[in-house]
């Protein structure tokens, strides 16, 4: 017998959704919405893939919260201006002392674990193993120069390598390896869903830097602006082979990566994406 004619079982993959959340800096606060918008169709996902700040929130959304906690944990941490920007201080490993000195040390490195200790709902666990839904967090191995996947384990150490940024965030060693933001390599996980669940939704929030006045950036905004510019051509390179089956692109390029204040106007921004979500779920579950 020919092996075209060998009966072999297709892979079991199960009936549901599995979702992809990208990076994006404060862009990345649309994907409450989209938590939100399945929470209003009762869908939970089988799985959630995150990177970068999206990881961030992932975590959040895998931990069990609602959109709508999510929406108002982080609306309540952003709201005071000083408060947060405390919060960050804290978290700095960097020195003002190694600019004086004539040292190389960047004064205002943030250690993203502590960050995430400041700013993270308190439900979410320790482990990859204590949340309610399966979560995957990509990372980018820098002297590898791949991709790091995590789903097990520490959880903090995971998502604070995802959400280092280069020359803002501190890299987190794991294992010999010295780990940097996810969007380096990986700024929309949709891939990493594969057989996960028979639907997969993805939430890019790349593109370009944002902003409508045509100013000089400043040397930080440059160098998160220039990250951007690199994520979304990678996704738009990567689109082309295997799409998600729903891929959504909330209108939130005015934003600025660091625009993290006005996190209203980015929910608010987001808002229509909520339609066009359940349009695609419809559309989706129609088809199958």
């Amino acid at each position: 017998m020919s092996v075209s004619e060998t009966s072999v079982p297709e892979p079991s993959v199960p009936d549901g959704f599995a979702v992809a959340l990208g990076a994006g800096g404060a862009r990345g606060l649309a994907h409450i919405v989209l938590v939100e918008a399945l929470d209003d169709l009762g869908i939970k996902p089988l799985a959630i893939a995150g990177s970068s700040m999206g990881a961030f929130v992932g975590a959040a959304w895998a931990a069990g919260m609602r959109g709508r906690d999510i929406r108002q944990h982080a609306l309540a941490r952003l709201r005071n201006r000083a408060g947060a920007l405390g919060r960050v201080m804290r978290a700095r490993v960097g020195r003002f002392t190694d600019l004086l000195g004539g040292q190389l040390g960047n004064p205002i490195l943030v250690d993203g674990e502590i960050l995430l200790d400041l700013f993270w709902p308190d439900v979410v666990p320790d482990r990859f193993e204590q949340l309610a839904i399966p979560f995957l967090c990509v990372a980018t191995d820098y002297f590898g120069g791949k991709e790091t996947v995590f789903d097990s384990g520490p959880l903090g150490p995971a998502v604070a390598a995802s959400i280092a940024i280069p020359g803002l965030l501190k890299p987190v060693e794991a294992d010999g390896a010295f780990l940097i933001d996810g969007g380096v390599l990986t700024p929309l996980p949709w891939r990493n869903l594969a057989g996960r669940a028979r639907f997969v939704l993805a939430c890019d929030v790349t593109g370009s830097p944002g902003a409508t006045e045509k100013i000089a950036p400043s040397p930080i905004e440059a160098l998160v602006g220039s990250s951007q510019i690199m994520q979304g051509a990678l996704v738009r390179n990567q689109l082309r082979d295997s799409p998600p089956d729903l891929l959504l692109r909330p209108p939130v390029d005015r934003f600025r990566a660091l625009d993290f204040f006005r996190a209203i106007a980015i929910l608010e921004a987001a808002a229509p994406m909520r339609d066009e979500i359940k349009r695609g779920v419809e559309r989706l579950i129609a088809a199958a």
